[in-house]
């Protein structure tokens, strides 16, 4: 299993953080592999589903996200089906009116034929993490 996990501090209001954080539509925005993200239903709650296309290492992917847990104002995690893997990724916020620390940490299973590369994933999801958290950061002090 390879992962990302990154953290950071952001002047901005939890609240705010939140909101824009738990829509996963918001990965159109900071997520730098993502081509489009869509909600296909629900109400962004536990069971509310997710469509995403992304690039990873020059393919394009697509990935149904399922909101498995959510924690109002504080964290929300999605597991995510591929074709070639399976991912969990956790968002937590957590702060006060000024400022709001964020983590993120997604989690890869890699299967099928993808196995064979995983070995060699690390170094793209490292510059994945770092990609994201860079944009991320810069659509945070935009909200």
């Amino acid at each position: 299993m390879k992962s990302i996990n990154r953290q950071f501090t952001v002047d901005k209001p939890a609240r705010l953080v939140w909101d824009y954080l738990s829509d996963f539509r918001s990965t159109n925005d900071w997520d730098p592999g993502t081509k489009q993200t869509t909600r296909e239903s629900g109400d962004g709650g536990v069971g509310t589903v997710y469509k995403n296309v992304s690039e990873f290492a020059g393919n394009e992917v697509e990935i149904t996200y399922t909101v498995t847990d959510v924690t109002p104002g504080s964290s929300i995690t999605l597991a995510g089906e591929s074709k070639s893997f399976t991912s969990t990724d956790t968002i937590t916020v957590e702060g006060s009116e000024t400022q709001t620390q964020v983590t993120y940490v997604a989690e890869f299973d890699f299967h099928g034929l993808a196995k064979l590369a995983e070995p060699f994933a690390g170094p793209p999801l490292k510059k994945l993490g770092s990609d994201a958290e860079e944009q991320m950061l810069r659509e945070l002090k935009k909200i």
